[in-house]
């Protein structure tokens, strides 16, 4: 019996911290790969171009996310406050 697969596994990377998540900036970093790669062998030009688009989505990305982050504590903070939470919704917004 045999078997044959086409299957292959792709590039595994591990990124830790120490005490807390990572942060909006490592994310966009990590959506913004995904999003845009630059070939080793393009002109020079078109890197130069590549590089520039990538720090456009990269800013996007990033300021959407912060966005994103304020709005859900926002919420959270609210629940909070409906639960009579007065102190965590104080502390929630403040972070």
């Amino acid at each position: 019996m045999s078997v044959e697969s086409d299957f292959v596994l792709g590039q595994v990377g591990i990124t830790t911290t120490d005490g807390k998540g990572h942060d909006p900036e490592f994310w966009a970093a990590q959506a913004t790969k995904k999003i845009v790669s630059i070939s080793d062998d393009a002109p020079e030009h078109i890197k130069q171009q590549a590089v520039a688009f990538q720090n456009q989505v990269y800013t996007v990305i990033l300021y959407s996310m912060k966005n994103a982050i304020k709005s859900q504590n926002t919420t959270y903070s609210n629940i909070l406050r409906e639960q009579g939470h007065e102190d965590m919704a104080k502390i929630l917004k403040e972070l």
